[in-house]
C-alpha cells in the first residue's frame, strides 16, 4: 500500500498484517508499522515506483492487493491557489495512485486475482471550499476505479473506491473543539468516524467476498455526504 506511515494508510497496514496478509507500505520516509514492510518511494518519480514495487516482489512475490492512500493537501482559495500547489496535489493523489495501479495491473491479470482500492475522500463528491485541487484529485479517483474496472474485470481485477469522512486521526486531534462540534452537527451518526471504520470497509472490499463488487464507491462519512 501507498501513504502508511501514518493515520488512516498505517491502521489499514496494521489490519491486513494482523489478518496474516504479508504487507509492503511505501512513504517517502519508508517508516511503517512493526511486522510491514517498510519501503522509501515518492509515487511522484515514476523510477522509484519502479524500484519501489522491485523491492517488494522480491520480498513478498506479485501485489495481490493494492492500497492507494498517499495523498497531500495544500489548501487555500483558489484566487490565491497556486500553479503549484494544483499540481502538487494532483501530481501526489491522482497521478501517483493511476502510475501504482498501472504497474500493479499485469502481474495481477497474470494471476487473474486483484484487488485494487484506492482511498478517496467524502470532499472528492460533497466538494469544500480551500480545496479544488484536493477535490478534483479524489474525485479524479473515481472515474479511475471505474475505468479500471471495465477494462481489467473480466481478468479477475476489481478496483474500487472507499471514501472516508472527517475520521479521528492526529490530523484532527489539533483541531479546535468548536470545530470539531460543527463537524459533528453535519454528519447524521453525530461522531467522528474511527480508523477502524475505514479499515473494516477496505478489508472487505480486499476480501474474496467482495468478488463480485467493482466500480463502487463506498462511503464511509456517518452519512455527511449522501446524494454526492
Amino acid at each position: 500500500m501507498t501513504g502508511g506511515s501514518r493515520g488512516i494508510g498505517r491502521a489499514i497496514a496494521e489490519r491486513f498484517a494482523a489478518a496474516g496478509h504479508k504487507v509492503a507500505a511505501t512513504s517517502r520516509s519508508g517508516e511503517a508499522p512493526t511486522g510491514v514492510l517498510g519501503v522509501e518511494c515518492d509515487i511522484t518519480d515514476p523510477g522509484q515506483v519502479e524500484a519501489a514495487f522491485t523491492q517488494i516482489e522480491a520480498a513478498h512475490g506479485p501485489v495481490e492487493i493494492l492500497v492507494a492512500n498517499a495523498g497531500i493537501t495544500k489548501d487555500t482559495l483558489v484566487l490565491r491557489m497556486s500553479d503549484e500547489d494544483w499540481q502538487s496535489v494532483i501530481d501526489t493523489n491522482l497521478t501517483g495512485s493511476f502510475r501504482v495501479a498501472k504497474r500493479a495491473v499485469r502481474p495481477m491479470i497474470r494471476q487473474r486475482f486483484g484487488r485494487i482500492i484506492f482511498i478517496s475522500s467524502v470532499v472528492g463528491l460533497l466538494g469544500s471550499p480551500g480545496q479544488v485541487n484536493y477535490a478534483a484529485s479524489k474525485a479524479g479517483l473515481l472515474g479511475l476505479a471505474r475505468s479500471l474496472a471495465r477494462e481489467i474485470g473480466s481478468r479477475g481485477v476489481t478496483a474500487n473506491v472507499v471514501a472516508p469522512g472527517y475520521i479521528e486521526t492526529d490530523m484532527t486531534a489539533v483541531l479546535d473543539d468548536d470545530l470539531v462540534q460543527g463537524y459533528k452537527k453535519q454528519i447524521p451518526v453525530g461522531r467522528l468516524g474511527d480508523v477502524s471504520d475505514v479499515t473494516a470497509a477496505v478489508e472487505f472490499l480486499a476480501s474474496d467476498q467482495a468478488g463480485y463488487i467493482t466500480g463502487a464507491q463506498i462511503p464511509v462519512d456517518g452519512g455527511l455526504g449522501m446524494g454526492h
